[in-house]
């Protein structure tokens, strides 16, 4: 009876989750009912919900690692608290959330953050270990089609411009968070799912460079060709998800709200408050 009420606390929402998922609503209804506008209580409102949603985001990218592993054999995801949605529970809070946080801000970009710590000695069978990597971006690109669906669905009446800035915006952080996440570099989830299926000696050869494969591709993302043929590729799964235009990159002007927003975007909020 004991191990039954343990686990069942090990697989409960955190209040720490939970509180984020709360403050997201609120600042989402906030958007919804704020009447528009380019003011700072918009800016802030949207900061808020874009931010939170995020953090949600990250919350069900690690939880999907972490879920995967739990029925392929790892049954130490419980004790480790993965599996309650607590980002102060992974294994590099830092790495998982602080940063990808920080980029966010910074430059409006779905970094992806450090993994959760699996046992992979527990795990039998490539398979299983290529869809514990798989899962994270899965999850954010799941998290996409969520935050597009009144896009895809033409169900945008109604819906007030700042909110479907704020969506189109939470999609494109988790497009290109699985994209990214999803490259075969050392380090990132694209690997992860590629590894098991190498070689001893070539994975042996690659592991040095785990640590840095992170940084390599935000480094590269910084030559303009790469940045322009990269946000090509976002701006199309975008498209193809129904968001098109100007919507995502208003959603990102909005949410600086510390900074002037761009006539069209300011333009854009006014005309359909």
């Amino acid at each position: 009876m004991a191990t039954d009420a343990l686990r069942r606390r090990d697989r409960r929402p955190s209040p720490v989750f939970l509180g984020i998922a709360a403050v997201t609503a609120a600042a989402g209804w906030a958007v919804w009912t704020g009447g528009g506008g380019a003011g700072i209580g918009t800016g802030l409102a949207v900061f808020l919900f874009v931010t939170g949603a995020w953090i949600v985001s990250l919350c069900l990218h690690e939880y999907a690692h972490a879920r995967t592993a739990l029925h392929s054999g790892d049954l130490s995801v419980e004790a480790k608290g993965y599996l309650t949605l607590n980002p102060l529970k992974y294994t590099h809070a830092v790495l998982s959330v602080l940063l990808p946080v920080l980029f966010l801000i910074m430059g409006g970009i779905g970094l992806p953050g450090g993994a959760v710590f699996i046992e992979r000695h527990r795990i039998r069978g490539r398979l299983r270990h290529s869809l514990i990597s798989a899962a994270g971006p899965l999850t954010n690109a799941l998290f996409a089609a969520v935050c597009t669906a009144p896009f895809w669905l033409d169900a945008l009446d109604g819906v007030p411009a700042g909110f479907r800035f704020a969506l189109a915006f939470v999609a494109l952080l988790q497009v290109t968070a699985a994209i990214l996440n999803l490259l075969p570099v050392p380090g990132l989830d694209g690997y992860g799912v590629l590894e098991p299926w190498l070689s001893e000696r070539v994975r042996r050869q690659v592991e040095p460079f785990a640590p840095y494969g992170l940084i390599a591709v935000f480094v590269l993302l910084f030559a303009p060709e790469v940045n322009q043929a990269f946000f090509g590729l976002v701006d199309g799964v975008l498209g193809g998800l129904g968001v098109t235009g100007a919507e995502p990159y208003c959603g990102r002007d909005v949410y600086r709200f510390w900074q002037e927003t761009h006539p069209d975007c300011a333009f854009l909020l006014e005309v359909t408050r």
